[in-house]
């Protein structure tokens, strides 16, 4: 991947205050990449689908299929739910609903999660920035793990 490749963000309105907070304290210089934020601009109500398929369009115009073993979103919602659901109807997204540090690094060495969702009713600023940090400074496994990848790729495309 690309180092100039940009990390995507987007919530709803119930996200939108643990987004605001990851842009403003969370350095991806470490990580070689930049934000590109996908929305909401304020707290105003607004539909997670919407957001959710935003950044996955984008996420799959940008990127290129091997690329997709990478990190490259972050989606945010009230409970992390919804979003997730929405963005795992998308063809070669693997969206994972993460609640620990532990939870994120499994998703990206096992199942090469490619977008993080969050809730940020479930958490607080400083355990949303801990997981973001652990998921994209873990790396995918691959081996036994990259045919389940494989396999759950295939199964997404034939069903479009």
């Amino acid at each position: 991947m690309s180092v100039n490749a940009p990390l995507f963000i987007a919530s709803d309105h119930g996200g939108f205050e643990l987004k605001s907070r990851l842009l403003k304290e969370l350095d991806l210089g470490l990580y070689q990449r930049h934000w590109v934020d996908l929305g909401p601009a304020n707290k105003d109500s607004v539909d997670y689908p919407h957001y959710a398929k935003l950044l996955c369009d984008q996420v799959l115009e940008t990127f290129e299929r091997d690329d997709l073993l990478e990190p490259c979103g972050i989606l945010i919602c009230g409970s992390g739910v919804g979003v997730s659901i929405a963005a795992n109807r998308f063809a070669r997204i693997r969206a994972a609903l993460c609640w620990s540090e532990q939870v994120a690094q499994l998703s990206r060495q096992h199942n090469a999660s490619n977008v993080l969702c969050l809730g940020e009713r479930i958490m607080d600023t400083k355990l949303g920035l801990a997981i973001t940090r652990a998921w994209l400074s873990t790396k995918f496994e691959g081996g036994r793990h990259g045919r389940r990848v494989e396999q759950i790729d295939a199964d997404s495309e034939n069903t479009e």
